[in-house]
């Protein structure tokens, strides 16, 4: 049988729900559910799969970051995940907090990570098992990474800002009226505290959605680079930042780009517009 995502530029990024479903118990990977709905995880999930909460597990507690190298070992020690486990990750929105998770782990040198295309609805729709039994862990060793790649795969605000100066792509993956201004969160989610509406100067609107198929599926490869080298006329050794409201939605555009599509330079800027909003004097544009 012929590789169903061979046209992506990284075709072993991807799992389909039916590779998964004839290796539930294989060796070697851990299935993990990471979803923006953190209790969904508990009215069933697939079997074996664990739960990961990104903000409980992924974030600090204290500061706005993400947990530490030593934090992160904790974390894959005890949910049995060792440096040569394969970990496939799934979840709601279209694996918009799948990829968050996954960015995550990349953050941490854990690059032997996929994505279930199509997520849970896909899942869920083909009637496919799920189980609200917890899976029986065995707590493995995980070394301590020796440092977090932030300079590799994530921007921060001072290199966001000067991005921006050099005229460098930035994608704005929100939706069109978070990008104009004309709302300052996503339609039916509360407001989180965003003073200002609007989008970082010279960047490029491409809603993170657009990448994506009504089951949740990523579209191929021919759809994608119409949208981000036709359309945006973004090249695959261009150095591209981007973000959204807090780098969720960035994520799974983060992927597309470097792992559908082979861009090669691709940082995703997590504090986004809940942080450019509102630092004093930071430059905005509306329309």
């Amino acid at each position: 049988m012929s590789d169903p995502f061979s046209a992506y530029a990284h075709p072993e990024a991807l799992v389909s729900t039916d590779w998964l479903a004839d290796n539930l118990d294989a060796p070697g990977i851990r299935i993990v559910e990471s979803n923006e709905d953190v209790l969904l995880y508990e009215t069933g999930h697939i079997p074996g799969a664990i739960h990961i909460d990104w903000r409980r597990d992924l974030n600090d507690q204290t500061i706005r970051d993400y947990i530490g190298p030593e934090a992160f070992a904790a974390l894959c020690a005890r949910s049995g995940i060792t440096p040569d486990t394969t970990v496939i990750f799934y979840g709601d929105k279209s694996n918009w907090w799948s990829c968050y998770a996954l960015w995550v782990f990349h953050l941490f040198g854990h690059t032997k990570c996929q994505i279930l295309n199509g997520g849970r609805s896909k899942w869920v729709a083909e009637a496919r098992p799920l189980t609200r039994s917890l899976p029986a862990i065995e707590p493995v060793a995980y070394p301590v990474p020796p440092r977090r790649r932030d300079a590799e795969i994530r921007a921060f605000y001072a290199e966001t800002l000067a991005h921006m100066q050099s005229g460098l792509p930035l994608v704005d993956v929100r939706s069109p009226g978070e990008f104009s201004g004309e709302v300052t969160h996503m339609p039916e989610y509360p407001q989180e505290g965003v003073l200002r509406g609007g989008h970082i100067p010279s960047a490029h609107s491409m809603p993170w959605a657009r990448a994506a198929n009504p089951d949740g599926t990523f579209k191929s490869p021919e759809e994608l680079r119409a949208l981000y080298a036709d359309a945006l006329g973004l090249k695959t050794d261009d150095d591209i930042i981007a973000y959204c409201r807090i780098g969720e939605r960035s994520s799974h555009t983060w992927f597309v780009l470097k792992y559908l599509l082979g861009y090669q330079k691709v940082r995703n800027y997590d504090g986004s517009w809940t942080e450019w909003g509102n630092m004093v004097r930071s430059p905005i544009e509306r329309r």
